[in-house]
C-alpha cells in the first residue's frame, strides 16, 4: 500500500474546506473553536507552502493538486 503525504495539515484542510464554503474568518474560527488569528495563520502558512499570494490562488492550487475539492 502506498501512502501519499498531504501538503496540508488536518487543521489547514479543515480551514480550507470551510473557506470554499464561503465562510468568513470569524465563522471558521467559531466553527473550529480557534481564534481568528489562528485561522489567518493557517491560511498564510498554506499560501506560503504553495508559493501563492491570496486565498483564491491557494484554493485554485489545492484543487489542481487534488488536495481540495468543491
Amino acid at each position: 500500500m502506498i501512502f501519499i503525504k498531504s501538503i496540508l495539515t488536518s487543521r489547514e484542510r479543515s480551514v480550507f474546506n470551510l473557506l470554499v464554503q464561503n465562510k468568513t474568518t470569524k465563522e471558521i474560527a467559531s466553527e473550529l473553536s480557534i481564534s481568528e488569528k489562528t485561522v489567518r495563520n493557517h491560511i498564510s502558512n498554506t499560501m506560503q507552502k504553495l508559493g501563492v499570494k491570496g486565498r483564491s490562488s491557494a484554493v485554485v492550487e489545492l484543487i489542481k493538486l487534488k488536495e481540495l475539492s468543491l
